[in-house]
C-alpha cells in the first residue's frame, strides 16, 4: 500500500511541476522571487527534452509502481504516459511544446514589466505619516 501511495504522490507532484513550468512565470508577477525556481525548472525541462537524463520523479514513480506490482511508465516517461495522446493528440507534440514555450516567454515579459513598474513606484511608508494626524473635533 505504501508503494502505491509513493507512485501516486509522485504522479501528483509531476503534474504540479509541469503546471509550474508552464505557469510559474505568472506566479512570479505576484511574488518576483518565484522567478528563480521557475527559471531553474524551465532549464531542467529543456534538459529533459534532450532525453540525456532521466527525471528523478519518473525514476521514483517507476520504483513505486514496480514495488506495488504495477506496470511502469511508458519509455517516454510521465508526459508520454499521462499527457500525450490523452490531453492532446500525439501529432501535436511540437505545437504544444511551442505553445508552452510561448506562454513561458509571455509570462517572463510580463514579469519584466511588473518589476520595472515596481522600481519606478515611490516607496510606501509603513504605518507612520510625515503629516500630523487631524485633531478630533469637540
Amino acid at each position: 500500500m505504501i508503494y502505491r501511495f509513493v507512485w501516486q504522490a509522485t504522479m501528483a507532484a509531476h503534474f504540479l511541476v509541469i503546471a509550474y513550468i508552464a505557469l510559474g512565470g505568472f506566479a512570479a508577477w505576484w511574488r518576483p522571487r518565484l522567478a528563480w525556481p521557475h527559471l531553474a525548472l524551465c532549464a531542467w525541462a529543456l534538459v529533459q527534452l534532450t532525453g540525456l537524463v532521466e527525471c528523478p520523479l519518473t525514476a521514483l514513480e517507476n520504483w513505486g509502481r514496480a514495488r506495488a506490482g504495477e506496470r511502469g511508465l511508458l519509455p517516454g516517461g510521465f508526459i508520454d504516459t499521462y499527457i500525450e495522446g490523452i490531453v492532446y493528440p500525439e501529432e501535436y507534440v511540437t505545437v504544444v511544446r511551442l505553445a508552452v514555450i510561448a506562454v513561458v516567454l509571455v509570462s517572463w515579459a510580463g514579469l519584466a514589466v511588473v518589476i520595472r513598474r515596481r522600481r519606478r513606484r515611490p516607496s510606501r511608508t509603513t504605518g507612520t505619516s510625515a503629516a500630523p494626524a487631524p485633531e478630533a473635533s469637540r
